[in-house]
């Protein structure tokens, strides 16, 4: 069915590149006359534009290609950019159990790839790492608001967390309203100064959008409005590492990227290197999200202001930490029971401060 919805890549076009085999271009399974067996693949590449979906494979294709196991396809471009065209294909991934990758130059294919995860999960957690926030409580959808009808309809998201945003760009509404939901925003200069942290607010997720706008004009100069404030390239493909190693995450879209404004393909090798660092953290997954307790070291603390403990988990395998949720939770919430966290939110709480995440983290469930 997918062909029904995807333009295949011009076949020979690979052949103009002159890569070596151990190119990630001679790597991975490419839709070029027919559609390859998806069977064993763990991510698709799929454009939502041809013109920068190509430009970044001509970035992309010559990278190495270390990731061993992991099964890619590069699946060509939607036929046409709609949401009636983006939202099957990205479904019908999901629920074959293969991570879609999306190239998109607009921000609001967003809302498409939110409405296949929604045909597929009874709650969403959706991670956005821009320089704004594409929502506000009080405007409409054709100001540039493309949020409006995830964070304020009646759909299926349980989370929000929006990370690298700059406060010169924010409405206090809009603060104020994304509080009351007690959902999460991680400011630039905070992200920046400890960008580790950033990192439980990833592996919660199971979608991310990437705009290429939260990174600096000079670093990704073909991008939609771009700011001379945001990211470094390093700093940006941590992050989409971040987002590759998660279990819980199941698609990402890379989003903002204009070929038109990119002199000198700049903006393509970053988008590329964004795509090549997500792939390496998916290759390095540890399938410790924990379904069950298996592998996970319990840490008990001791609360003086509230009538109950705290309990955190550790993984053996990553060193990487949950706080479970010490409420009741429905059935459907069950999988969002244990919040990603970090040492430094254990150690406050044995120090008898609640981070403040956690605490928003609590109120959702309230």
């Amino acid at each position: 069915m997918l062909e029904n919805w995807l333009r295949p890549i011009p076949a020979g076009w690979i052949k103009d590149l002159n890569l070596e085999k151990s190119r990630f271009g001679s790597k991975v399974q490419r839709y070029e006359k027919e559609l390859p067996d998806l069977k064993q693949t763990d991510i698709a590449l799929i454009g939502i534009g041809a013109e920068e979906a190509d430009a970044l494979r001509a970035a992309l294709y010559p990278l190495s290609f270390p990731f061993g196991h992991l099964k890619i396809a590069d699946l060509g471009n939607v036929r046409k950019e709609d949401h009636s065209f983006i939202i099957p294909v990205v479904q019908e991934l999901l629920e074959g159990g293969i991570c879609p990758v999306l190239i998109g130059h607009d921000g609001r294919f967003v809302q498409a790839q939110f409405q296949a995860h929604q045909a597929c999960q009874h709650s969403v957690s959706l991670a956005v790492v821009d320089q704004q926030i594409a929502f506000h409580p009080k405007l409409a959808e054709v100001k540039g608001f493309y949020l409006n009808p995830i964070l304020q309809g009646k759909n299926r998201l349980f989370h929000f967390s929006a990370i690298g945003c700059q406060s010169h760009f924010v409405d206090d509404g809009v603060w104020m309203d994304l509080e009351k939901s007690h959902f999460d925003t991680v400011r630039l200069g905070k992200a920046k100064a400890n960008l580790p942290d950033t990192e439980p607010y990833l592996r919660d997720a199971d979608m991310v959008a990437f705009h290429l706008g939260a990174l600096k004009r000079s670093e990704a100069p073909g991008t939609v409005d771009a700011s001379p404030s945001g990211f470094l390239c390093e700093e940006a493909c941590q992050l989409s590492r971040y987002a590759g190693m998660s279990d819980k995450l199941t698609s990402i879209g890379f989003y903002g990227f204009r070929n038109d404004l990119d002199e000198g393909g700049a903006t393509a090798q970053v988008l590329a290197q964004l795509a090549w660092y997500f792939m390496d953290g998916f290759a390095s997954r540890k399938n410790d999200f924990p379904a069950s307790m298996d592998g996970l070291t319990e840490y008990i603390v001791d609360t003086k202001h509230h009538d109950y403990q705290l309990t955190f988990w550790k993984s053996s395998k990553t060193g990487r930490w949950w706080l479970q949720v010490p409420v009741k939770t429905k059935k459907k919430h069950q999988r969002h029971r244990l919040i990603p966290c970090s040492y430094n939110d254990y150690l406050l709480a044995s120090k008898g401060e609640l981070p403040d995440r956690l605490g928003e983290a609590f109120g959702r469930f309230g």
